[in-house]
């Protein structure tokens, strides 16, 4: 997995994005779209400059990326909605 910077920002592939928040990778463009996946980029500062943090929340979970400023995925994290 890599992260592309594009003028708009951070783009990530869907197959890799559905594959961490368990869902089919054709839907996730429309996801987005319609605002069912959201996300939050950052960009680090002092000892974390030059690295991104990338976080995306869909139906309670959350998925963490955090890249340098290549695009090399250097952790990931993953957090599951509480089971009822």
């Amino acid at each position: 997995m890599k992260i592309r910077w594009t003028p708009q920002g951070a783009e990530i592939d869907a197959v890799d994005l559905g594959g961490l928040l368990g869902l089919d990778p054709a839907t996730v463009p429309a996801k987005m779209r319609q605002g069912e996946i959201t996300s939050r980029s950052e960009e680090g500062i002092d000892e974390d400059a030059g690295k991104h943090r990338l976080t995306f929340w869909y139906k309670g979970r959350r998925v963490r990326i955090i890249c340098d400023a290549q695009g090399n995925v250097l952790k990931t994290t993953r957090t599951n909605p509480p089971k009822s």
